[in-house]
């Protein structure tokens, strides 16, 4: 797998590719075999050899000075968290300790927690599997159960991607998200198990996958096409558990006062349990029989 022995290179490649020369400000020249920038035009644009810089695409040099690769990302139009994740690369980090999801368990006092919240929440680890959510959550997306994962309803679910009006910026943050997390551990035998599932199951996730967009997910809007209230547009905070490896409680939130406050209320009514039904009192005839 070209992208676990040559991380950098590959992740070059990909970037290189989705930078026009109008953005880079150089003339459109010649037949491109490749859309974006050439090799040479990022060198001279970075002010290194274009030799050198061949060396660091194809992983024969595997140690370039930050300067090096804060010319590049310059260049390719990266932000702070894209270079970020780009010097991980070439930099030796401690690996993460791996677990599959059997042995990923939320601590009690985020699972108390999450039960005492009123508002939609659930649990999820860098994968975006579920690890456990409220009935708010999964009344608002079913597919919120404990043991789905996002990435699955996202990308291959027709109902899933019907709850979301605004699916291609949701698959985008999703895909952006899943880099960001995962970092350099691409030989994760989970991550190496989804991606692969998505990558022959979704041309979507393709076209995404190779773009080696990096970005961690932020509180803001979503936008849900619900099938029992309709258009409903909630706020979105994400927190890291403390002490738990690689855990985010994510939790939905209305503007106080909004229509869409209303409907959460009605969504959260039709998911609370339906009470038991009183005892029935005994008749006077069965209470003189049990006496």
């Amino acid at each position: 797998m070209e992208e676990s022995s040559n991380a950098l290179g590959v992740y070059l490649r990909a970037r290189r590719e989705l930078v026009t020369p109008q953005q880079a400000g150089i003339p459109d020249t010649g037949v491109r075999r490749v859309p974006g920038l050439r090799r040479e035009e990022v060198a001279m644009l970075a002010g290194v050899s274009a030799d050198y810089y061949l060396r660091l695409e194809r992983g024969r040099d595997r140690n370039p000075s930050p300067q090096v690769l804060e010319s590049i990302a310059r260049v390719l139009h990266l932000d702070d968290e894209a270079l970020a994740h780009m010097l991980t690369l070439v930099t030796d980090v401690p690996r993460r300790r791996r677990r599959r999801l059997r042995q990923q368990n939320p601590p009690p006092g985020a699972l108390k927690l999450l039960a005492s919240l009123v508002q939609p929440a659930y649990i999820e680890n860098r994968y975006l599997d579920v690890l456990a959510s409220n009935a708010l959550a999964r009344a608002v997306d079913p597919r919120l159960a404990v043991g789905g994962n996002q990435l699955r309803d996202m990308f291959l679910d027709p109902a899933g991607r019907a709850l979301y009006p605004e699916w291609t910026v949701a698959t985008e943050c999703l895909m952006a998200s899943l880099r960001q997390a995962v970092g350099k551990d691409i030989d994760d035998p989970r991550f190496i198990e989804l991606t692969g599932e998505l990558t022959l199951a979704s041309p979507r996730f393709r076209q995404l996958w190779a773009r080696h967009e990096v970005r961690r997910q932020t509180g803001g809007v979503i936008r849900f096409n619900h099938p029992q209230v309709g258009d409903l547009t909630l706020n979105r905070e994400r927190m890291s558990i403390d002490g738990a490896e690689d855990m985010m409680l994510v939790v939905f939130h209305p503007e106080p006062g909004s229509s869409d406050a209303d409907k959460l209320t009605l969504l959260a009514s039709a998911a609370m349990p339906c009470p038991a039904p009183p005892a029935a009192m005994p008749s006077p005839q069965e209470t003189g029989r049990l006496a």
